[in-house]
């Protein structure tokens, strides 16, 4: 058995405004920084490999993190959402309606207008699942909130059409297991990366 240790990037300053992030390589803000620096790497985790997204956010919330300059993987990296990124969502929702029901009455399959759907982010993160499950090298990967919800999705057979089993927070690791296929299964969610208090 393989773990992954999937984790967010710390805030952007998209992030912090409501922006659609998406591929856009937004760097991490001001806060974002003094955020992932307070997190701290659970002992059970510390002998993982690392990789990320080579999006700036991940890249930088990894090296802050490990200390080192992480290699990164372009399957990581975030769905696309096309036109819609540089937007905000009350925009987006003054244009389109609730996207909330939209995505709901879609699933795996809703997507920006030649974007990416949640279905295709999983079909290429298969290989890159697959490749760690063949390593059998636990890793910390660190990537982006939809490439996590793809996973789990697969882990939990979720369809996206309504709300997740459970909102996976930020700031914290969220634990899968791959079989030797790749095929993900939860293991633990919700790791917290907060400091231990004294």
């Amino acid at each position: 058995m393989t773990v992954i240790a999937m984790i967010r990037h710390g805030p952007t300053e998209w992030n912090e405004n409501g922006i659609v992030q998406g591929r856009s390589d937004i760097p991490l803000s001001v806060r974002g920084k003094k955020q992932v620096a307070s997190w701290v790497i659970p002992g059970k985790l510390q002998s993982f490999d690392w990789v990320a997204s080579p999006l700036s956010r991940a890249t930088e919330t990894a090296r802050i993190l490990s200390g080192l300059t992480v290699p990164t993987d372009d399957r990581l990296v975030e769905m696309d959402w096309s036109s819609w990124e540089g937007q905000t969502l009350p925009a987006l929702r003054a244009e389109l309606g609730d996207l909330t029901a939209a995505w709901q009455a879609e699933g795996l399959d809703f997507r920006a207008p030649n974007g990416e759907s949640p279905r295709e982010v999983q079909e290429r993160l298969k290989p890159f699942l697959l490749d760690r499950a063949r390593l059998t090298k636990d890793t910390i990967v660190v990537c982006h909130k939809g490439v996590i919800r793809a996973v789990y999705a697969l882990a939990v057979s979720w369809d996206m059409k309504s709300k997740p089993p459970v909102k996976m927070e930020d700031g914290c690791a969220q634990l899968f297991s791959l079989d030797q296929h790749g095929m993900p299964e939860t293991l633990e969610l919700d790791l917290s990366l907060a400091a231990p208090s004294a």
